[in-house]
């Protein structure tokens, strides 16, 4: 037996929560387009953004570690998998809408530069004077114009509440503002899902690969309330901390968040008696979100990692060398365009030439970026 579009539509209708949102109710895209006989609206939207150059490339763009540190830590890609597996699983207890979720959890970093933030960091010094630059509204340009899929139009024509979860996706590492947007509106529960799920993964990963790394001391997580409760629980955590004892703890620690995050977000729905998407986005704040106390709690993780990781004298190696990289990279496009590929050349006589520049930048991953760069500065590598 075929399961049509409609049936899944139908499926939804029945099974998610009053306040989930249903494809069917989709404010739509820019662009006319048929729908599926057998996909709904967000789960096109997912397998349009999996097919993406950009999504691609996540494999080889930094998380925290640039990829020469070793094959074992984080990327890109992987934080995305990890994020989009935690927002699968907050939608599905909360009874949201878990492709509308994971869509949004794959796309919110697809327009990320090479080297993580110190990449964005030096993007955002680069671009001021040319209409700045943020992580986020790159990832928006990457999906309305820069991916090339379709012959009619350019960009993926996602529908309205993907391209709003990005736009409004929020953490501490993130701007909102930008866009055709109503920011006096609040996103749908599931963008809101996919930021929660963004914190979790970053916060608790992170931790793990510092630790592996050993950037991180075991001796130093006696400093974190999280740790010293687990480790209360589990003798083998008085002795030397083993990958076993790290996997143990980090997936205890996962699991700390994602129920305090479904209980809470639970609480506030019932509370306020939320039984719409139209009293989601009227709501005023975040839904999904931890309790004030978990919220105090979990803020000497984020100093921790701060000060003990992000901050670590070979993490911020990391950093300056991948400012020098993207700098010395983008002035010498701007300077002589000729550099540039010729497809890319072609942009020039219609956009900002800093904006192409920029796009070209953003889209690399570290590998590329550094071999460029070596083929632009290095006498010795062949170009």
């Amino acid at each position: 037996m075929l399961c049509t579009r409609e049936q899944l539509e139908q499926d939804e209708a029945q099974r998610l929560a009053p306040y989930g949102m249903k494809s069917g109710a989709t404010r739509g895209r820019v662009y006319l387009d048929p729908e599926h006989e057998y996909r709904t609206a967000f789960q096109r939207d997912r397998d349009r953004i999996l097919h993406t150059t950009a999504f691609r490339r996540l494999e080889y763009k930094t998380q925290v570690f640039v990829i020469t540190e070793g094959d074992y830590y984080r990327t890109r890609l992987t934080h995305t998998l990890e994020v989009a597996q935690i927002g699968r699983t907050l939608a599905r207890t909360l009874g949201a809408n878990e492709d509308l979720t994971e869509a949004i959890c794959l796309v919110h970093d697809i327009g990320h530069t090479p080297f993580g933030h110190a990449g964005e960091y030096t993007m955002r010094k680069l671009m001021r004077e040319f209409g700045g630059f943020n992580h986020q509204q790159q990832s928006l340009r990457v999906v309305d114009e820069l991916e090339e899929r379709f012959p009619e139009h350019r960009g993926l024509n996602l529908t309205y509440e993907v391209r709003e979860g990005i736009a409004k996706h929020e953490t501490a590492y993130d701007e909102i503002g930008f866009g055709d947007f109503d920011f006096n509106e609040a996103p749908t529960l599931e963008s809101q899902l996919a930021s929660a799920a963004d914190e979790i993964a970053y916060n608790t990963a992170d931790l793990d690969d510092g630790l592996r790394a050993g950037l991180l001391e075991s001796h130093e997580l006696n400093e974190l309330e999280f740790w010293r409760e687990w480790s209360e629980q589990n003798l083998e955590a008085n002795a030397r901390v083993t990958d076993m004892t790290r996997h143990k703890f980090i997936r205890w620690l996962v699991n700390e968040f994602v129920t305090e995050l479904v209980s809470t977000t639970n609480a506030r729905l019932t509370e306020n008696k939320i039984d719409s998407v139209d009293q989601v986005r009227a709501f005023g704040g975040a839904l999904a979100d931890f309790s004030d106390a978990f919220s105090e709690r979990k803020k000497p993780l984020q100093e921790f990692l701060l000060t003990r990781f992000y901050r670590q004298y070979r993490v911020m190696r990391m950093a300056s060398k991948a400012e020098q990289v993207i700098e010395k990279l983008f002035k010498a496009y701007l300077a002589d365009a000729r550099l540039l590929p010729t497809k890319t050349q072609a942009r020039l006589n219609d956009e900002i030439p800093a904006r192409v520049v920029c796009d070209y930048i953003a889209g690399m991953t570290d590998r590329y970026a550094l071999d460029e760069y070596a083929r632009l500065f290095d006498p010795t590598t062949k170009v």
